[in-house]
């Protein structure tokens, strides 16, 4: 009885089917290229391998026994489900599968968000079918969920003191002092280190690397983690702060906003593609990470 299917079965299989498709050992010889002896021993052994006959030759022709026609219409369904799954195989060795979570720091610049955007439509026009999700949060939770392997990508600004973590710059920001109308600096004619030093500034916990900061000041009442409560801060005419040029650019249209020294305290923030150096990448991840590096080199 035939337990296992083996490479010899399907081959004795195949010599099965050409057989009954030439109508006999003797016409199957030129398709084959083999004499009829060895088709008729090939034939005996499957025979053997299933436990019963297939087929009648002699004086009175070739014929199907009840159980070959059987075993005909079931070695043409097994050829058939083998030529589908060759194709599907095919087709996922050459398609990207899978899930990418990715995420992004709060309050990008629309320039960065098409780079995003554009990194999406370069991927879409692959050969894929994965789920992505853009989650947006705070750089410390970007780090919190890569390390947890609940990300696979995130862009922010890192502290990048994250030995487990890799890091790759992608863009940098331009970070600007400000202050609003209502503060007593907004409209001084001249402000000096000095008047900066006696301001309450708004105190970002994460956003930087204390060091890189040109301007240092001691007092400050005001402390959040969001871009858009440092805004609200300084719009209240009582602190000064630190904002993306980008976040403060319409309301310095507006004449709301006052930058102070932008020329000597403005610096820049060097933003990174982070993700978990323990993760091994899948092939969407890689896919995806070339997309992003070229849209940004691109943008």
């Amino acid at each position: 009885m035939l337990s296992q299917l083996r490479d010899l079965d399907l081959q004795l299989l195949r010599l099965f089917i050409t057989v009954v498709e030439c109508g006999g050992f003797s016409a199957a010889q030129g398709e084959l290229g083999v004499g009829q002896s060895t088709i008729s021993t090939q034939m005996a052994k499957l025979e053997t391998r299933l436990g019963f006959r297939l087929c009648e030759r002699g004086k009175a022709g070739f014929r199907l026994t009840p159980k070959g026609e059987q075993v005909l219409a079931a070695t043409r369904k097994l050829f058939a489900a083998i030529e589908t799954f060759k194709g599907e195989a095919q087709g996922m060795a050459d398609k990207l599968l899978g899930e990418l979570h990715i995420g992004l720091s709060e309050g990008l610049a629309a320039s960065v968000l098409e780079c995003v955007a554009e990194a999406v439509r370069r991927f879409r026009g692959r050969n894929q079918a994965v789920q992505i999700e853009l989650l947006t949060a705070m750089p410390a939770e970007l780090e919190r969920r890569l390390l947890q392997d609940q990300l696979q990508l995130a862009i922010g600004y890192f502290s990048g003191n994250q030995s487990a973590l890799d890091y790759q710059p992608l863009f940098s920001e331009r970070q600007v002092l400000y202050c609003a109308q209502g503060h007593p600096l907004f409209a001084q004619a001249e402000v000096s280190l000095a008047d900066l030093q006696q301001a309450d500034r708004v105190h970002h916990p994460y956003r930087f690397i204390q060091v890189s900061e040109p301007f240092q000041s001691a007092p400050s009442s005001a402390l959040t983690e969001q871009v858009d409560g440092v805004l609200a801060f300084i719009l209240s005419g009582q602190h000064i702060g630190y904002l993306p040029e980008h976040i403060a650019a319409p309301w310095l249209a507006n004449g709301r906003l006052r930058p102070l020294q932008a020329g000597s305290l403005g610096f820049e923030v060097q933003f990174h593609l982070a993700s978990h150096r323990g993760q091994h990448p899948g092939d969407a991840q890689r896919a995806f990470i070339q997309d992003l590096l070229a849209a940004f080199a691109q943008g």
